[in-house]
């Protein structure tokens, strides 16, 4: 009896991926198909279209880790399937998750006896974070003036002009005023003094920010602590301090130990930091840190009882993984101390290899700062024929994703390129970062050359067609022809950009 049959049209089993018919047509894009595919030509399809995004290693606007070791993403990839909120069911993630909030309390100096546990919680990211920090004081705000029998309605937050968006979420979404401190030319963080004046006795808290996104520089929260103190002292009021150390969390202790900014200082009540920025595990991982018990009220924990036992919940969401609970872990235990200062003092001295090449280019002041988060942050000297978003736009054809972006009121006039150092960010990278600014800038220089030419023979030619039409014209000094060259510039840059050219 013969056994084997002859392959028909149908069987797709036997053809190559990329000749099957499920590469050859469109796929549906907004509604799903009535007919299965095969797992081969599923992958591939969307593995194709991944093809085109930027290159992880080389987006240096993002703060977020990018590499990891095989032996952590074996564990991530072991958990992905665990559902963290299942802690009666899976006890040990639940642990682990307990000891990365006191590993992280105590190194942020947390009050804690011998015995004592630490109060936080892991979010997912720093937003998630804020919210429920930001919650906390609100909370205890309300509560102190429902004590004292004056009105709660209007309840604020200090902080700077450079704070991340999630800030401003809290306050929108959660009826919060967010009174924000300009900025000016030179100073792009929170001025305390500034922040101090504008406290009233329906601030919630301060936030102060340990590593701008903008420049990475670490705003001054002992000054904040000590200014806030003596207008508590004469006011009677008790505002306190939250520090977002969404990017800085994971770096002062390491390199920057005698740096006061955590919970040290007395007002200081609770800490965010992103576990998968400089805390080195792949987004999303976020920490919340509360100085003490007292601090996090009460009823704002939810207990639950219908995942088999009592559990104690603070969070936005429910269902959240696993995984990143336990790269976090891994890499608090595997690197320790040692290694995460190493990996810190690294990226500090990258990011000063960088400035310092980018310093020899002669073309840019550089306005981030050496303590701080690891970047650098670097603005043109001369904007009269291309700006930083032209480079922004040429350096993506060597595959580096560097933003440009604006500062923030009242600093609005001041464009920015950064360049965020991670661990996987090598010496030779930023080498090779410098040599292709460099090329940016000769390409941009000989077009601007070129357009300059060209627009000049422009005005010279209209001149002549005015003396042919009336028999003169009005001849324009130099600077007047300049001018008119540069306008014209801008106005051909600025078509360029409405098109999405730029």
């Amino acid at each position: 009896m013969v056994l084997s049959k002859t392959a028909s049209d149908s069987d797709v089993s036997i053809h190559s991926t990329f000749a099957s018919r499920y590469v050859r047509t469109s796929l549906p894009r907004f509604k799903m198909s009535e007919d299965s595919i095969p797992k081969e030509a599923a992958y591939q399809i969307i593995n194709d279209e991944l093809m085109l995004d930027g290159n992880p290693r080389l987006n240096l606007a993002s703060f977020v880790t990018t590499w990891m070791e095989p032996e952590c993403n074996k564990l991530i990839m072991d958990s992905v399937n665990k559902n963290y909120v299942d802690m009666d069911e899976y006890p040990v993630t639940t642990e682990l998750q307990n000891r990365c909030v006191n590993m992280i309390a105590h190194l942020f100096n947390a009050p804690l006896g011998d015995s004592e546990a630490a109060v936080g919680v892991g979010t997912v990211g720093s937003s998630e974070a804020i919210v429920l920090a930001g919650l906390a004081f609100k909370r205890k705000w309300q509560n102190k003036m429902k004590a004292q029998d004056k009105s709660c309605d209007k309840p604020n937050i200090v902080t700077g002009a450079n704070v991340q968006v999630c800030w401003e979420k809290f306050a929108r979404y959660f009826e919060v005023e967010l009174k924000e401190v300009k900025l000016s030319e030179g100073y792009y963080v929170m001025d305390p003094t500034k922040a101090v004046e504008m406290v009233d006795e329906n601030t919630i808290c301060v936030a102060a920010i340990l590593g701008s996104t903008l420049n990475g520089e670490f705003e001054d929260v002992k000054l904040l602590n000590d200014l806030l103190l003596e207008k508590n002292k004469i006011t009677g009021w008790d505002t306190p301090i939250h520090v977002d150390a969404a990017s800085g969390g994971f770096i002062a202790p390491f390199i920057y130990p005698e740096l006061e900014w955590d919970f040290r200082l007395p007002l200081v009540k609770s800490i965010n930091v992103s576990g998968h920025k400089h805390g080195l595990v792949y987004a999303g991982i976020g920490w919340a840190i509360w100085r003490t018990k007292e601090d996090l009220p009460e009823e704002l924990i939810f207990h639950i009882n219908y995942l088999g036992t009592d559990q104690p919940t603070f969070t936005l969401n429910f269902s959240k993984g696993s995984s990143q609970v336990i790269a976090q872990y891994y890499q608090l235990i595997r690197l320790g101390i040692e290694g995460y200062r190493n990996i810190m003092e690294n990226c500090s001295e990258n990011a000063i290899v960088l400035k310092i090449g980018i310093e020899k280019i002669d073309r840019f002041n550089i306005v981030s700062k050496d303590k701080g988060v690891p970047l650098v942050a670097f603005s043109l000297k001369d904007h009269t024929h291309y700006t930083e978003f032209d480079i922004s736009h040429m350096l993506r054809r060597f595959g580096w994703i560097v933003p440009a972006y604006t500062m923030p009121a009242d600093a609005q006039h001041i464009t920015v390129l950064r360049v965020v150092i991670r661990e996987d960010f090598s010496r030779t990278l930023a080498e090779r970062l410098v040599l292709d600014i460099s090329k940016v800038l000769k390409e941009l220089d000989s077009t601007s050359a070129k357009l300059t030419v060209k627009i000049n023979k422009q005005i010279s030619d209209n001149y002549e067609k005015q003396v042919q039409e009336n028999g003169k014209a009005l001849r324009n000094t130099k600077m007047e022809t300049q001018i008119e060259v540069i306008n014209k510039l801008k106005q051909m840059e600025l078509a360029t950009k409405t098109n999405g050219i730029c």
